[in-house]
């Protein structure tokens, strides 16, 4: 028989509600503001190449755009249970700390089944201890998409996660420490299955964002009490591409507003689109063109929070920036500069394998003062302009070769924020797509709109 809204009599699971010492002070003004963000998550490519199933990590200054660290490697990979995660969630306890918490899966098998969430704790992100598996509950099914938030009216934090007790519901258990947690208790069931759900609480309301699995939609709910089965959806139904999931709410740390994010499945699997609104009270979200945003390479359903700036500057320091770029198009921003069979191509994100589109930008062939593109999966190659179109080929040091593979970073011809590139040996050409394919041609700031287009990137990581 499919379980009530009741909460659960695991005696083995329960607790006592309160802590067993006094929590730490607040994290409040007296700490740094948050100026900068971090983002947990593992990755995933089409066919494989790029699945790893550890924790990564990847910080931003605006929010919209993703340095990975450690080179898009895992900082910390589990060592029990099914030996991988799904779903990082990092969160800011009270006292500044943090914490992470994951599915315990490896793969896509979702047949699966595991009662336990992975947890480490952390100071700042730059190492992580305490490795332990909690264990939620005692049903035969999952525990996806953990997701954590401060219960002021309880004194003590909620974990809350999808499961399926007859239905896909949400679930929630109480605790002080993320060591041992309460009974579990259906925290939000619709009359609709629901899942990968995501809390955050602002002023005096916490907000809920789910996947209805009835129309496969992201909605908002809403609830004055946090209290299980008091959220409200307020929201109508959000959609990008034809298939999403994983809502993923955050703050702007300016306070501009907030941003939605939802992990796309279809058309294309390791897409993500987002949304944006200056009140999340309302109903009223609005698309954000690609163009605009930047997602850790081949990153898969995470989660995202506000850092400060020593933060930001220790997480750098620790695991380092990529040592290599992604050219992505202006004009065509899920496409990225790759090479197919030695044809230097712009082609839709993602693709494996997922290394085409990964270059060393080193000082120019011919002159230090441009840059040359290296091939990051077949070093040696270079990218070299032959009869004006753009290949892959080896570096044969003749001066002619060099030549070809040098340019000149300007200013981008329809965006100055981004970057076009003239090349050397033929001053009044830039490279540029045309019908997907890389060349060099005649461009400058008289041409139409779309060419200048053609002819910008953003260099990203």
């Amino acid at each position: 028989m499919p379980l009530t809204r009741r909460a659960f009599t695991l005696g083995a699971l329960s607790t006592a509600a309160a802590a067993t010492g006094a929590l730490s002070l607040p994290r409040t003004a007296l700490a740094a503001p948050n100026t900068s963000y971090v983002m947990a998550y593992f990755t995933e490519s089409p066919q494989g190449l790029g699945a790893d199933y550890g924790l990564h990590l990847a910080v931003s200054r605006d929010g919209l755009n993703w340095t990975p660290l450690n080179q898009n490697n895992p900082v910390v990979t589990p060592t029990a249970g099914q030996l991988g995660l799904r779903d990082p969630f990092v969160f800011r306890k009270q006292d500044g700390t943090f914490v992470v918490l994951a599915t315990d899966l490896k793969g896509t098998n979702w047949n699966q089944t595991s009662q336990y969430l992975h947890v480490w704790d952390s100071t700042d992100l730059t190492s992580f201890t305490g490795y332990r598996r909690i264990r939620m509950h005692t049903l035969n099914t999952h525990t996806w998409a953990p997701t954590a938030f401060w219960d002021p009216a309880r004194g003590q934090y909620a974990i809350v996660y999808s499961a399926n007790n007859g239905q896909d519901v949400f679930l929630v258990n109480y605790t002080s420490d993320f060591r041992t947690v309460s009974s579990p208790q259906v925290f939000f069931s619709p009359g609709f299955g629901v899942l990968d759900g995501d809390v955050v609480v602002d002023g005096g309301t916490t907000y809920l964002y789910y996947k209805n699995l009835a129309n496969g939609n992201l909605y908002g709910a809403r609830s004055s009490t946090a209290a299980p089965n008091s959220f409200t959806t307020y929201t109508s139904g959000l959609l990008q591409g034809s298939g999403i999931e994983a809502p993923l709410l955050v703050k702007a740390v300016d306070g501009s507003g907030w941003r939605l994010w939802g992990d796309s499945y279809s058309p294309v699997n390791n897409d993500f689109y987002a949304w944006s609104t200056t009140a999340i009270g309302g109903n009223s979200w609005t698309p954000l063109n690609q163009r605009d945003y930047t997602p850790p390479l081949n990153s898969k359903h995470g989660s995202m929070t506000g850092i400060t700036d020593a933060e930001y500057a220790a997480l750098v320091a620790r695991w380092g920036t990529p040592n290599w770029v992604r050219l992505k198009s202006s004009n065509l921003p899920d496409r990225y500069v790759r090479h197919y069979n030695y044809v230097a191509r712009v082609d839709t994100y993602p693709f494996d394998p997922y290394q085409d589109q990964l270059w060393r930008m080193v000082p120019g062939l011919a002159d230090a003062a441009g840059v040359s593109f290296e091939s990051v999966n077949k070093p040696g190659l270079f990218l070299r302009h032959y009869n004006y179109e753009v290949r892959l080929e080896a570096n044969d040091n003749t001066s002619v070769f060099r030549a070809d593979a040098t340019f000149y970073r300007t200013a981008g011809l329809a965006d100055a924020s981004w970057t076009s590139f003239r090349s050397y040996n033929f001053p009044t050409r830039y490279l540029r797509h045309y019908n997907y394919v890389l060349r060099i041609d005649p461009l400058s700031a008289g041409s139409s709109a779309t060419d200048r287009q053609d002819a910008t990137f953003r260099i990203t990581p």
